[in-house]
């Protein structure tokens, strides 16, 4: 067995049998718990009537799995107000609604805009709640009046939704709060997701009908060549899969959610911090690229001959395609492209292209396991003295 072959062994060997099943009360799931609960018991400011209806999503929420390395550096939470609902435009208002919602809900048609993915919201409906028989009836709105997505003034620097919270000493991590509005039905945008072919049955059927039961949400952030104008950055939203993803990550095997997991590290260590490229390539490129690396390979890719090392390898060299042809695929909308030409990636795909088992399985030898043994006593951590530092890509 030569020596490169015997590297790719121990990051495997290590990988699999140190990532855990995560129990179901980690401390991260319970302080996203209490997030939750204390958001559940606000109001918001402009509305005293309604409630904040909290979801947690993230990593919390997407990983099953508990590697010795933390998986989770802040907590996500999503929430959208109990009187405030989203609807495919042309789709007739509801006259039920979950017992979540307020007596008085305001409907915004969900309007196309000329990006895939990112949308207006039209206020068109208000529904009041019949309290004989639980329906709602319906008044109608004048055309016309768009939704403020919350963002005011000059917002060339906003890169997401999301509204920032440190906990600073007292938890060790932060917390990311994003407003949304939800909407209970699949969008015409993704309506091909459902029902595309797949060759080897991921996400299987029941899956599928449990992602589109669960609808969408919309989010307040207007895309990047939007955000000078000064009518679509306040008013320019963007469809949000969230609730879709954690319902397919958890249904991924356990090697999937491990090389989930390597991606991550390798790209935010290796990559994104020690470059300018962060707005070029973030973890939800990652996530995409594994979604579709799920869905278009059969599954003994992920099982003959287990190597975690040449499934990231690979996976790794089809990202770098993504990046040189300005083309990467959203997993519900195709038509939306997540890299955008103007990004400067040829530093980035030059690395992504020059990386391979010995190198990579080096790497995770020398900022990983030995990581990984830090946190073991010493006579373990002096297992790793001798192992050879790795040089760097490129």
């Amino acid at each position: 067995m030569s020596h490169e072959h015997s590297i790719d062994e121990v990051v495997t060997k290590f990988l699999l049998n140190t990532c855990r099943l995560r129990p179901q009360l980690t401390r991260h799931a319970v302080e996203a718990a209490v997030c939750c609960a204390v958001a559940a018991t606000e109001h918001p400011r402009h509305d005293a009537e309604a409630d904040w209806i909290p979801l947690t999503t993230g990593s919390v929420a997407e990983f099953y799995i508990e590697p010795m390395l933390p998986l989770v550096n802040d907590i996500d939470l999503m929430f959208h107000f109990s009187t405030q609902l989203a609807i495919p435009r042309g789709h007739p208002p509801p006259t039920q609604l979950p017992a979540e919602f307020s007596d008085y809900v305001k409907v915004h048609e969900i309007v196309d805009s000329h990006f895939p993915g990112y949308v207006y919201l039209e206020l068109r409906y208000l529904l009041t709640e019949c309290i004989e028989d639980d329906r709602y009836s319906c008044t109608e709105y004048d055309r016309g009046l768009y939704l403020s997505n919350g963002h005011a003034g000059d917002v060339s620097d906003v890169h997401g939704p999301a509204q920032y919270i440190d906990s600073g000493d007292r938890l060790g991590w932060s917390t990311d709060l994003v407003r949304c509005m939800r909407c209970l039905s699949w969008p015409p945008q993704a309506a091909d997701w459902p029902t595309r072919h797949r060759n080897y049955g991921w996400p299987d059927s029941a899956t599928v009908d449990r992602v589109v039961s669960n609808g969408c949400d919309v989010v307040g952030v207007a895309h990047r060549q939007c955000r000078q104008d000064e009518w679509e950055s306040k008013h320019q939203w963007r469809l949000s899969f969230s609730r879709a993803e954690i319902v397919l990550l958890n249904s991924w095997m356990p090697v999937q959610q491990i090389v989930y997991h390597m991606l991550r590290v390798f790209v935010k260590t290796e990559l994104l911090e020690h470059s300018d490229s962060s707005e070029a390539l973030s973890n939800y490129h990652i996530k995409t690229l594994m979604m579709w690396a799920c869905e278009l390979k059969s599954s003994s890719f992920w099982t003959d001959d287990l190597n975690l090392i040449s499934i990231c390898v690979e996976l790794l060299h089809t990202l770098s395609t993504w990046l040189t042809e300005f083309n990467c695929p959203h997993y519900f909308i195709t038509s939306c492209n997540l890299i955008h030409s103007s990004f400067n990636v040829q530093l980035i795909t030059s690395r992504l292209m020059s990386v391979d088992k010995a190198w990579l399985s080096t790497w995770f030898i020398n900022n990983y396991i030995r990581e990984c043994s830090e946190l073991c006593s010493d006579n373990v951590s002096s297992l790793f003295a001798d192992v050879s530092t790795g040089t760097g890509i490129g």
